[in-house]
């Protein structure tokens, strides 16, 4: 916590001189203010420490216009970017990623000199999971005959008597949603948990997130290893993060020990409810949606949310879908992403 000292405050301004283009007809590429080792070095102790995070939901990095739809435009003091414009990569032709080698760039200074977190989101349906549904359905015999003996194979099968197609699906889909995680060197997986009638749900989610958690996770092994037909081999990191995000239906205390946050889409209700009885508060994250809200006086409840503290212990953070949306606002101490800003300061002021 020394560190925070000194740190917080200078992190707070990080960016704010950095000029705002709105006209979207000027291309120019606008260059983000750069500051010396030590400073991002306490940055990085910063994330390290023991506080209350800032989440977002990060888009349209595609774009490069300004600093808005930028890497290197994102508040300097945010913990963990959850992308939502999906996985930029730099090398061409790899699945589940998009070829955009210069935003890949920003995205790896943003992680590794910042210390940003960042999390790949999946909107957990296996039903509209393709193949992996099939295996479940056991469609046209893919699990029972496994001509290949790709299942059979399986270093995690269950025992017999246990194993089931629907749970050789879990398995499947699983890894598949980890593979680029790894590949890309990222820092974990955002499971958006909004079941809708969707069969991976419940006492199967609870069996998902306890697979995934053998290689992300607190939970999460290095003697948990996988090796994909192909050769590439992940190892179970519990550094690496598994974080839950739910509307509506909320996960089962069953996931708690795998799980290091869990996100709640809390859009304009009132902070203060846990996914489940006995939750820890300081694993809940509350969020706005500052997408449909940025325009209107403090993005909506998102300062709400980073003022909000529990009756007892503290909260886990406040964070905002599409914070990006956030970046044309400002104030007198803020010149952009000052919702944003604010509530990190409010969460963790500054100690001088």
């Amino acid at each position: 916590m020394k560190a925070l000292k000194y740190t917080l405050a200078a992190m707070l301004l990080g960016g704010m001189f950095a000029s705002c283009d709105t006209d979207i007809e000027n291309v120019e590429i606008v260059k983000p203010t750069t500051y010396d080792a030590q400073y991002y070095k306490n940055l990085r102790d910063y994330k390290a420490s023991d506080h209350q995070i800032a989440w977002g939901w990060f888009s349209d990095y595609t774009q490069s216009f300004s600093p808005a739809t930028r890497f290197l435009g994102l508040p300097d003091s945010l913990d963990i970017c959850s992308l939502w414009g999906g996985i930029p990569t730099d090398v061409e032709g790899r699945e589940q990623t998009h070829y955009l080698p210069e935003v890949y760039k920003e995205m790896k200074f943003v992680q590794q000199t910042k210390g940003t977190k960042l999390v790949v989101p999946a909107i957990i349906r296996i039903r509209e999971s393709g193949e992996y549904y099939d295996i479940w359905q056991d469609k046209d015999g893919i699990w029972s005959n496994d001509a290949d003996g790709t299942f059979a194979k399986d270093p995690y099968r269950e025992p017999e008597g246990e194993e089931t197609s629907q749970k050789a699906a879990m398995r499947a889909y699983g890894l598949h949603l980890l593979r680029p995680i790894f590949e890309q060197g990222l820092d974990g997986i955002d499971m958006d948990y909004e079941p809708e009638g969707d069969p991976l749900s419940e006492g199967n989610l609870d069996y998902f997130v306890q697979f995934v958690g053998k290689f992300v996770g607190p939970m999460a092994s290095e003697e948990n290893t996988y090796t994909y037909p192909d050769g590439f081999t992940i190892k179970g990191n519990p550094k690496m993060l598994l974080c839950i995000d739910y509307f509506g239906s909320a996960p089962s205390a069953n996931t708690n020990d795998y799980t290091n946050w869990y996100v709640n889409q809390t859009y304009g209700g009132s902070p203060g409810r846990v996914p489940f009885n006995g939750c820890p508060t300081e694993k809940v994250v509350y969020t706005e949606n500052v997408d449909d809200n940025w325009k209107n006086a403090e993005c909506g409840q998102l300062l709400n949310y980073a003022r909000y503290k529990p009756a007892t212990g503290r909260k886990g953070g406040f964070g905002a879908f599409f914070m990006h949306r956030d970046y044309i606002n400002s104030d007198a101490d803020f010149a952009n992403y000052a919702n944003m800003r604010r509530g990190i300061q409010i969460q963790n002021p500054a100690i001088h």
